[in-house]
């Protein structure tokens, strides 16, 4: 069933009898383009921020802008969206992926008629999409991840990584990179001793959480790179024996972590804005369709407020450094 969640059409919503002034497409852009936002999970809060980026920069620019996708994060679960909007013949297709390959020959489906396709936070095989707005570079998020939780552990002890699903692109990199982080000589007293998935769902993450407690009992940190396990494991261990002694970190956003730093659960964490991030995804696939750009290395574009960005290698545009979030700084953020 294709259920539209969020829509927006500024153009749509001129009225040529009423002196009304309506938003204009940034140059170049052309005016009324069609760009749908495919995101994991429809519900998921992290993902939620980041469409609703989205949305807003398609306002700015005049386009007309929805999201819809499904409401668990498997593998293929994304391809009945994906073959909607190609009927409806949307302008451009904007993803995060759940699965590098599964979406492929369905995107591919897309730009074959002339749809352009970009990917956001979570990137599919390079001939799946033209673009891929990455939130920072994925080496500096997974060696981040280690760098912290080491300094949270004191240099050693064992810990845990509590992903989402086991074929999220982002989530792999990131813990491929973690993984060769932890190579280094300075880190030869911490030990990773499991890869746990909770499958971005809060309740079977809050389950695994309590698994991985059990199972090391000299457990000292978790670390979740993903919004929906951090939440949960920070969740489960503030009201547990464990409170003060297993750190959480990982990937949240300031106001779903406030209270668990708050309450001293969680010491630090990182991320970036997401709504940033859908932002940018939002101007890219705008530019795309509009053909001021193509893909290619090189290539500038205009993203609104953001200013101007730059087209890198395989067609990757990163948004920025990640944030560290602690009981210093959480209350300057909002999101």
């Amino acid at each position: 069933m294709f259920k539209p969640l969020r829509h927006t059409g500024a153009a749509a919503l001129c009225v040529a009898l009423l002196a009304i002034s309506c938003a204009a497409p940034a140059a170049g852009l052309k005016n009324g383009l069609k760009i749908a936002f495919v995101p994991k999970q429809i519900n998921n809060p992290y993902e939620v921020i980041a469409d609703d980026g989205g949305l807003a920069a398609i306002k700015e620019f005049g386009g007309v802008g929805k999201v819809v996708g499904p409401s668990d994060a498997g593998a293929s679960s994304q391809v009945q969206y994906i073959n909607t909007l190609i009927t409806q013949r949307q302008d451009a297709i904007v993803i995060a992926a759940n699965d590098a390959n599964a979406v492929v020959p369905y995107l591919k489906k897309a730009m074959s008629q002339g749809i352009k396709v970009v990917t956001f936070d979570s990137d599919t095989a390079p001939e799946g999409r033209q673009l891929f707005v990455n939130q920072a570079n994925a080496e500096g998020i997974g060696r981040g991840q280690i760098q912290l939780v080491s300094k949270l552990m004191g240099g050693e002890g064992e810990f845990a990584v509590l992903s989402a699903t086991p074929n999220a692109t982002n989530q792999n990199t990131w813990i491929k990179w973690m993984q060769e982080e932890l190579k280094k000589p300075e880190y030869s007293k911490i030990k990773l001793v499991k890869i746990a998935y909770g499958n971005d769902d809060d309740q079977k993450s809050f389950v695994e959480t309590q698994g991985l407690l059990q199972a090391y009992p000299n457990l000292k940190a978790i670390v979740a790179p993903t919004t929906v396990g951090i939440a949960a494991a920070a969740r489960y261990i503030s009201s547990s024996s464990s409170k003060g002694k297993v750190a959480v970190t990982g990937l949240g956003t300031p106001n779903q972590m406030r209270a668990f730093v708050k309450n001293g659960t969680v010491k630090a964490f990182q991320l970036w804005d997401p709504n940033e991030l859908g932002y940018l995804a939002g101007y890219a696939a705008a530019a795309l369709a509009s053909g001021t750009i193509n893909g290619k290395e090189g290539e500038s574009f205009d993203a609104g407020k953001l200013g101007k960005r730059t087209i890198g290698p395989q067609g990757e545009i990163i948004l920025g450094p990640p944030t560290t979030f602690d009981a210093s700084n959480i209350d300057k953020f909002n999101f």
